[in-house]
């Protein structure tokens, strides 16, 4: 059975504009996570607080997960994609080699809520060409089995596999409702569960809502609760040095500085038809 190594609860912060959000984990963590840099829960009831959103902004080094629960965020980025965000829907975005895009949230009728996860590339990957999947709700993987439901964002369970492919670091990452008794075996190390609702039982620990727990190494995952919607997350380190500057994730700081020194002179985007407009609207 695996043990709980460390519990932290969501801490306010501001990001983007002036978008305020609830960080589970990030930079103060750098290494407890690892494949994972950056979870981030979004949401309020009052548009004021997240309409502003990201604009332009780079991005190089790693992936994003944008996980909307409800409401719709507008995107666009640096080499021609655009579109909406929808409730329920995913985007994995890959950054590789350099991308700059704009994210930015739609007012919404009641609660607008979601998540970001931050994954790191491997070396290997950190200049691989940038892209995008994206998901509808619609094409979720879900099972359901005596009362609990897991949506399968990534990752395989009970012979069924999430519809993401290829994926650059291989993830398990599912939504669960959970009335019952939930266990989960997997040889990735690292595991971790945030709690968006209601409270669960990890052996004698009650987690509550804004929790997140990440776990032991090795072993069973066994979770109890009468009503509780989390998620769990699980992946392999990748154990290599993290140079981190903003938006921008490298292995040493003389990357890093280049990266930015790119930005500077207009060749941060390396594929064929870099946008210079939105390299200026990032400068700006």
């Amino acid at each position: 059975m695996r043990t709980i190594k460390k519990i932290m609860k969501s801490r306010k912060t501001v990001e983007g504009a002036g978008v305020i959000l609830q960080r589970v984990f990030g930079h103060e963590e750098i290494h407890l996570f690892d494949p994972f840099l950056l979870l981030d829960h979004f949401g309020s009831v009052n548009s004021a607080d997240y309409v502003k959103g990201f604009p332009w902004h780079p991005h190089r080094g790693m992936e994003t997960v944008t996980y909307m629960l409800q409401g719709e965020v507008e995107h666009a980025d640096s080499i021609g994609n655009k579109g909406v965000i929808k409730s329920g829907d995913i985007q994995w975005m890959t950054a590789g080699s350099g991308i700059i895009h704009q994210e930015m949230p739609r007012p919404c009728q009641g609660e607008m809520k979601g998540f970001q996860l931050w994954i790191n590339l491997p070396r290997a990957k950190k200049m691989m060409p940038p892209h995008y999947q994206g998901i509808s709700k619609k094409e979720l993987v879900e099972v359901e089995c005596e009362g609990t439901k897991i949506k399968i964002i990534a990752g395989e369970l009970d012979g069924k596999h999430g519809p993401f492919k290829n994926l650059s670091v291989e993830v398990d990452y599912f939504d669960i409702e959970l009335s019952g008794t939930f266990t989960y075996e997997t040889k990735k190390k690292t595991v971790l569960m945030y709690v968006i609702e209601g409270s669960l039982n990890f052996g004698s620990t009650l987690l509550c809502d804004h929790h997140c727990a990440l776990l032991s190494e090795k072993g069973k995952v066994v979770i109890t609760a009468k009503r509780a919607r989390f998620l769990l997350i699980a992946g392999n380190p990748l154990s290599e040095p993290i140079t981190w500057g903003g938006p921008i994730v490298m292995n040493t700081p003389k990357e890093l500085e280049k990266a930015y020194l790119e930005l500077d002179d207009g060749t941060f985007i390396k594929n064929n038809k870099p946008d210079k407009v939105h390299e200026e609207h990032y400068k700006k």
